[in-house]
C-alpha cells in the first residue's frame, strides 16, 4: 500500500494499487488491514500532489468508491490550494469537470445510472464557480442558462447545480467564504437572475409537454425555484405569473409538493405593497384545496393512507399555513370572501393540530400561540401580564376579532387538552452504591412543549372560560362514564386543567376546582386495580398542586388536602409516595405562610403539627423520600412569624435525624468497626443528605444544627480517611473500587456535599462567625485528607466546595487562607490531570472552579500566594498555565470555564496595579493560546469568549498601556525588518504579522497584513467577530504568489495533460464549449 505514495509509479500501476486499497477500506473483514488502508488513503488524501492523478481515476476506474475518493481529493484542492495554481491549470481542471458532467448528464441513460456519480461531480463544480465566478468566468449563468436549451437531461441536471450554488451561497457560506466574498456572490446571482428566472419560466410554460414527457424536469425546476424563493427581487414573485403558475402546479397531485414548498416561502413575504397578491393567493389555493380535501375529511383518519393525503403533503400544508397566517391572517379578518376562506384554512389546521405526529403539531402549534397570543396582547397592556389581575382586564380585548375567531377558539381549546404535553419528568435512578436519587429533566422537547401549550391554553381560557371549562368538564365526565377512559386521557386532561390555574376569577375556579376534584375522587373510588386508582390519585395530586391560589384562599381544604397527601405518603403502590412527595413539596412553595402562622379554628400554626407528628407521616417513605419532605418543611421554617422560636423549630424537626446520627457514633464509639457495617454507612449518607438538603433552604438558620453536629461531621470525615488509607494500603489502588470503601466515600462525599450547601446558602452578614467557627476548623482535617491521598481516593467534592468557600468569604478571606488552600489542593490535582484531558473529569473541572472563584473573589491574593515574592511569581504563573491549559481543553464545559475564567482575570488586571508587571510577563503568552483555540475548530463553541478576550488584549495595546511590553530582544528582531518599535500597538503588529505568517505560510503577506491590521483597529466586539471570521476561513486556503514553491515543475507539466483531456472531451468544438457552465445534477 505505501507504494500509493511514491509518485513515481506510474498511472498503469497505480491505479489497481489504489483500487486495492479502497476494496481493503470497504470490504477486508480484517480491521488491522482496514486500518492500514484508511491510513495510508488519508496520507494520499493530504498530500499536495495528490489531485494530480484525479483525471486518470475518473477516466479509467470502474469502481464507484474509488472515483467518490479522487473527487475528494479534487475539492480539497480546490477548497484549499485553488489560489496557489497557475491560471492555466485552473482553467484546465475547470474544463475538464465541466466537460465531465456535460458528458454524462447530456444521456438520460447516464443520468439516471450515474446519479450519485454525477451529483458529486456537480458539487465539485459548484467548489469550482465559488472559486471562479464572476472574476475569471463571467459568463457561467449565461452558459449554463444557453445550454440547458440544448437538451432536456442536460437541464435537468443545470437547474440542479443552479439549486446547489444557491444553497453554498445563501445558505451555507457562512465560515466558508468571507464576507466579501459572500457579498460579491450574492449581488452577482441577484444582477443575473433574469435569465435563471426565464430558465425556470421557460419549464413552467412547458409543463403540459413536459408533464408527459419529462415530469422529473418540473420537479427539478421547482425545488431550484424554491430555494431561490428566499432571496430574489420580490418582482420575480409578484409582479410575474410564477404564482399562477405554482398554483397550477398545486393542482396537479405529482407537483403538490414541490409546488406546496414554493408557496410556504411566498407565505413568509410580508410587503404591503403585494397584499392584494398575497390574498388573490390564498383564496386560489383555498378553492384548489376545498377540491382536493373536501371540509369534512377526517384528516387524522385518513393521513397516509392515500396518496392525496401523506404525511409529507400534511407537514407541508400545516406549513403552509402557520407561516401564511403568521404574515397576512390580520388582512384577510373580515366578514366577507376573504373572511371565509381565512376561517376555513384554519378548521383545516384544526384538523391537522390533531394528526399524530409531533413535528406537525408544533408547527400548528406555532401559529395557535402566536394568535392567542396577538389576541390578548392587542388589548391588555404588557405591564398587566399578571396572572392575578389578568381576568379584570379580559373584557378589554377586542371583541370583533373574538367574535370573528370564537368558533375556531373552541375547537383549539379542544385539540390543546386533548393533546395536552407532560409538564415535567421526575427521574427515579441509583447511585454507584443503590441508592436512590431524583433527578429532574427540565430542559426537554416535553418541557419547551409543554410550556407552549400551557401559555396557549391559558389565553384561551381567558377569551371564553366558561367554554373552557365546559370542554373539560366534559371531557371529564367521559371519564367517569368510561366512554373514553384511558390513562393517557386522563393525564392529559389533568395536565392541561392545571395549566388554566390563575386564567379564572376566584369564583369560577372555586366551583370549577370543586368539581373536578369532586369527579376525580369520585372515579378514584369507581375504577378497579391499583394502577388505575394509583392514576388517578396522582392526577388529584397534581390538579391540586397547580392552584395555589385557591389553597391559599381556603385553608381547611388546603389542610384536608395536605393530611390527604399524608395518607398517600404510606401507600406503597409505585410512584403514589413519590407523586405525594412532589405535590407537597410544590404546595409549600406557593403556600407556606399559611402553614407558619394560626389559622382561623386552628391552637397553632400547621407546621408544628407537622412536626410532632413527623414520625408517623414519614414513618414509610424511602430516604430520598424523606428528603424531599424535609426540604418542602425547611422552606416554611425562615417565614415562621416569631424569630424566637425559629431555632426551636430547626432543633425540633432534626430530633430523628440527630437521633439516629447520634445513635450510630455512641455505637462507634465503643467499637469503630460498627462505621464499616454497610447499612450504617447507607443511614449515615441518608442523614447527610436529609442536612444538605435542609441547608440550602435555611440558610443561616441551619447554623444551629450544623453546630450541634459539626465536631463529629469532622471526626466523622477523618476516621473514613483513615479507613480508607488502611485499605488502600492493603490492597493498593483496587480497594477504591470495592464497594465498602466507595461507601466510605459516599459518607465523605455527603459531608463535603452539606458543608458546601451550608456556605451557599448562609448570609454574608455572618463571614465572621463562620470563618471562625466553621472554615477554619475543617481546613486541616479537610485539605490535609485531599493533600495525603492517593489521587483515586481524593474527593473532586473538596474543590467544589473550597470554591464555594471562596466565592462566600470573597474580599474578607484571609490570604493565609488563600495559600492553605491553593498549596493543599492546586499542585497535587494539576500532577493528576495534566498528563491527558481525559482522566479524572471532576476533579479537573472542580479546579478550575477554584480558580475562577479565587480570580473573582480574592484576586489579589493570586498574586500573594507565598511569603516569599519569587516563589510567588512561579505560583501566579502555574496558575495562568493552568487557566491557559483549561482554555485548550477538549472538553467544552471545561474550555468555557477557562476561558470566562481568563477573560475576568483580565478585566480584573486592567483595574489593578499588576497591569504593567502582567501583560509585559505574559501578553504574548495568552495572544498565541488564544489564537491556537481560536483557529482550532474542537474549540468552535468557544468563538464569543475568544473574540472577547483578544478585543481586550488589542484595546489595552491601543494606547490604553504606555508601559513597553516587549523585550531588548525583539526590539532588535524588529528593527532587523526595519521596525523601531515606539509603542505597544507597533509591537503587537509586528509580532502579530511574524507570528500568523509563520503559522500559516498559505497566506500572502498582504492577506496577513491586512488581517493583524483589521483586528487591532476593531472597535467593538461585532466588528472583530466578523474580521476574525473572514480571517478563519483564509486560513483553511492557500494563496496565490507566496506559495508556488509547495508544488514541484511538474504541476505545470500536467496543467497541460488536464487542458488536452479538456479539449479532446470537447469534442462537439463552440457548441460544446457553451455547454461548460451548465453542469448539473438533480
Amino acid at each position: 500500500m505505501e507504494r500509493l505514495l511514491d509518485f513515481n509509479v506510474s498511472d498503469e500501476e497505480f491505479l489497481p494499487l489504489l483500487e486495492q486499497t479502497v476494496s481493503l477500506l470497504y470490504n477486508s473483514v480484517d480491521s488491522s488491514e482496514r486500518n492500514a488502508a484508511q491510513s495510508t488513503l488519508t496520507k494520499l488524501k493530504e498530500h499536495p500532489d495528490s489531485w494530480i492523478r484525479v483525471d486518470k481515476i475518473l477516466d479509467r476506474s470502474n469502481d464507484p468508491n474509488v472515483k467518490f475518493f479522487a473527487l475528494q481529493i479534487l475539492e480539497n484542492l480546490i477548497k484549499y490550494r485553488w489560489k496557489t495554481l497557475p491560471r492555466e491549470t485552473c482553467e484546465a481542471i475547470r474544463n475538464y469537470i465541466v466537460n465531465k458532467v456535460i458528458e454524462l448528464s447530456s444521456s438520460d441513460e447516464y443520468l439516471s445510472r450515474e446519479k450519485v456519480y454525477i451529483g458529486k461531480l456537480d458539487l465539485i463544480l459548484v467548489q469550482i464557480v465559488k472559486q471562479e465566478w464572476p472574476a475569471n468566468w463571467r459568463s457561467f449563468v449565461s452558459d449554463i442558462v444557453g445550454a440547458s436549451k440544448s437538451s432536456i437531461s442536460l437541464c435537468e441536471n443545470n437547474l440542479y447545480i443552479l439549486q446547489l450554488l444557491s444553497e453554498e451561497v445563501f445558505d451555507f457560506s457562512r465560515g466558508e467564504m468571507t464576507q466579501n466574498k459572500v457579498l460579491e456572490l450574492k449581488n452577482q446571482f441577484n444582477s443575473e437572475f433574469l435569465s435563471v428566472y426565464q430558465l425556470c419560466q421557460l419549464v413552467f410554460d412547458q409543463a403540459g409537454e413536459l408533464e408527459r414527457s419529462r415530469p422529473s424536469l418540473i420537479s427539478t425546476a421547482l425545488k431550484t425555484f424554491e430555494r431561490f424563493l428566499s432571496w430574489i427581487p420580490l418582482g420575480y414573485v409578484f409582479e410575474t405569473q410564477v404564482i399562477e403558475s405554482l398554483l397550477a402546479f398545486f393542482e396537479k397531485s405529482r407537483f403538490r409538493n414541490e409546488a406546496l414548498r414554493c408557496l410556504v416561502e411566498v407565505a413568509t413575504i410580508q410587503v404591503e405593497a403585494y397584499h392584494d397578491r398575497l390574498r388573490f393567493l390564498f383564496i386560489t389555493f383555498m378553492e384548489e384545496l376545498y377540491r382536493i380535501i373536501p371540509p369534512d375529511t377526517d384528516i387524522p383518519c385518513v393521513v397516509d393512507k392515500t396518496s392525496e393525503l401523506s404525511m409529507e403533503f400534511i407537514t407541508n400544508l400545516a406549513l403552509f399555513f402557520s407561516e401564511f397566517f403568521k404574515s397576512h391572517a390580520r388582512q384577510l379578518e373580515d366578514n366577507g370572501s376573504n373572511g371565509r376562506a381565512l376561517l376555513l384554512g384554519m378548521e383545516y389546521l384544526v384538523k391537522i393540530s390533531m394528526v399524530p405526529d409531533t413535528e406537525v403539531f408544533k408547527i400548528c402549534l406555532e401559529w395557535w400561540r402566536k394568535l392567542a397570543s396577538e389576541l390578548y396582547n392587542s388589548q391588555v397592556p404588557q405591564e398587566k401580564w399578571s396572572p392575578l389581575v389578568v381576568h379584570s382586564n379580559s373584557g378589554q380585548i377586542a371583541k370583533e376579532r373574538l367574535q370573528f375567531y370564537a368558533p375556531i377558539l373552541s375547537s383549539v381549546r379542544r385539540v390543546m387538552i386533548s393533546r395536552m404535553a407532560k409538564p415535567e419528568e421526575v427521574l427515579i435512578v441509583e447511585d454507584e452504591n443503590g441508592e436512590i436519587v431524583r433527578e429532574t429533566t427540565k430542559d426537554t422537547d416535553t418541557i419547551a412543549l409543554y410550556i407552549a401549550m400551557k401559555e396557549t391554553i391559558w389565553c384561551l381560557c381567558l377569551f371564553d372560560p366558561v367554554d373552557t371549562m365546559n370542554i373539560m368538564l366534559e371531557k371529564l365526565s367521559l371519564q367517569l362514564s368510561g366512554t373514553e377512559w384511558s390513562w393517557h386521557n386522563i393525564n392529559t386532561l389533568c395536565w392541561a386543567i392545571g395549566s388554566i390555574s390563575n386564567a379564572l376569577s376566584e369564583q369560577e375556579e372555586r366551583k370549577f376546582l370543586v368539581t373536578v376534584i369532586k369527579d376525580l375522587l369520585h372515579l378514584c373510588e369507581m375504577k378497579r386495580g391499583k394502577d388505575n386508582k394509583a392514576v388517578v390519585a396522582s392526577n388529584i395530586m397534581y390538579v391540586v398542586g397547580q392552584y395555589p391560589r385557591f389553597l391559599q384562599a381556603h385553608w381547611k381544604f388546603l389542610k384536608t388536602v395536605v393530611n390527604k397527601l399524608f395518607e398517600f405518603m404510606h401507600e406503597t403502590h409505585p410512584g403514589v409516595q413519590d407523586m405525594a412527595c412532589d405535590t407537597f413539596r410544590k404546595i409549600i412553595q406557593e403556600c407556606y405562610y399559611e402553614f407558619v402562622i394560626v389559622q382561623y379554628g386552628e391552637s397553632k400554626p400547621f407546621i408544628m403539627e407537622i412536626i410532632e407528628n413527623l414520625q408517623d407521616i414519614i414513618s414509610d417513605l424511602e430516604p430520598h423520600q424523606v428528603q424531599s419532605f424535609y426540604q418542602a418543611v425547611c422552606r416554611m421554617v425562615p417565614s415562621f412569624p416569631n424569630a424566637e422560636m425559629k431555632n426551636q423549630l430547626v432543633l425540633e424537626l432534626f430530633h430523628l435525624p440527630n437521633h439516629s446520627w447520634e445513635s450510630i457514633l455512641y455505637q462507634a464509639s465503643h467499637d469503630q468497626q460498627v462505621l464499616q457495617q454497610r447499612d450504617v454507612m447507607k443511614r449515615l449518607v441518608s442523614i447527610l443528605r436529609t442536612n444538605s438538603g435542609a441547608a440550602t433552604y435555611l440558610g443561616s438558620l441551619y447554623m444551629i444544627q450544623l453546630r450541634r453536629i459539626f465536631s463529629e461531621l469532622l471526626s466523622c470525615y477523618s476516621v473514613y480517611s483513615e479507613m480508607i488509607l488502611q485499605a488502600i494500603g492493603n490492597l493498593g489502588v483496587f480497594a477504591t473500587k470495592t464497594a465498602d470503601v466507595r461507601l466510605m466515600r459516599s459518607v465523605k462525599k455527603e459531608i463535603l456535599k452539606l458543608l458546601e450547601s451550608f456556605f451557599s446558602a448562609v448570609d454574608k452578614s455572618e463571614r465572621k462567625v463562620v470563618d471562625s467557627e466553621f472554615i477554619q476548623p475543617l481546613l486541616e482535617p479537610i485539605l490535609g485528607d485531599y493533600y495525603r491521598n492517593i489521587p483515586e481516593a481524593r474527593e473532586p467534592e473538596t474543590l467544589s466546595l473550597f470554591a464555594v468557600i471562596t466565592s462566600y468569604m470573597g474580599e474578607m478571606i484571609p490570604v493565609s487562607t488563600v495559600r492553605y488552600i491553593f498549596k493543599s489542593l492546586f499542585n497535587v490535582t494539576l500532577e493528576m490531570i495534566k498528563n491527558n484531558f481525559e482522566d479524572f473529569p471532576d476533579s479537573r473541572y472542580n479546579l478550575f472552579r477554584l480558580l475562577g472563584a479565587m480570580n473573582q473573589y480574592s484576586f489579589a491574593s493570586l498574586f500573594q500566594l507565598d511569603e516569599d515574592p519569587s516563589l510567588a511569581e512561579s505560583e501566579f504563573r502555574l496558575v495562568i498555565n493552568a487557566i491557559l491549559w483549561a482554555v485548550k481543553h477538549t472538553e467544552r464545559n471545561i474550555a468555557e470555564t477557562g476561558l470566562q475564567t481568563l477573560l475576568e482575570l483580565l478585566k480584573n488586571v486592567d483595574s489593578s496595579s499588576y497591569e504593567g508587571y502582567f501583560y509585559r510577563t505574559y501578553f504574548q503568552w495568552i495572544l498565541n493560546d488564544i489564537l491556537v483555540v481560536l483557529t482550532d475548530t474542537l474549540h468552535r463553541p468557544g468563538f464569543k469568549y475568544h473574540v472577547q478576550i483578544l478585543l481586550r488584549l488589542f484595546t489595552v495595546v491601543n494606547g490604553y498601556l504606555k508601559e513597553p511590553i516587549w523585550t531588548e530582544e525583539e526590539a532588535t528582531q524588529a528593527s532587523r525588518s526595519g521596525l523601531v518599535l515606539q509603542n505597544n500597538y507597533d509591537y503587537v503588529n509586528w509580532y502579530l504579522r511574524v507570528l500568523l505568517m509563520s503559522a500559516f505560510p498559505n497566506m500572502s503577506r498582504s492577506q496577513i497584513e491586512n488581517v493583524v491590521q483589521g483586528m487591532l483597529q476593531a472597535q467593538d466586539e461585532k466588528v472583530l467577530k466578523n474580521h476574525v471570521r473572514d480571517f478563519l476561513v483564509q486560513t483553511k486556503e492557500f494563496s496565490s504568489g507566496d506559495n508556488s514553491e509547495l508544488y514541484d515543475d511538474h504541476t505545470h507539466v500536467h496543467s497541460e495533460q488536464w487542458q488536452s483531456l479538456a479539449n479532446n472531451n470537447d469534442s462537439s468544438s463552440s457548441n460544446r464549449r457553451v455547454q461548460t457552465a451548465q453542469v448539473n445534477k438533480s
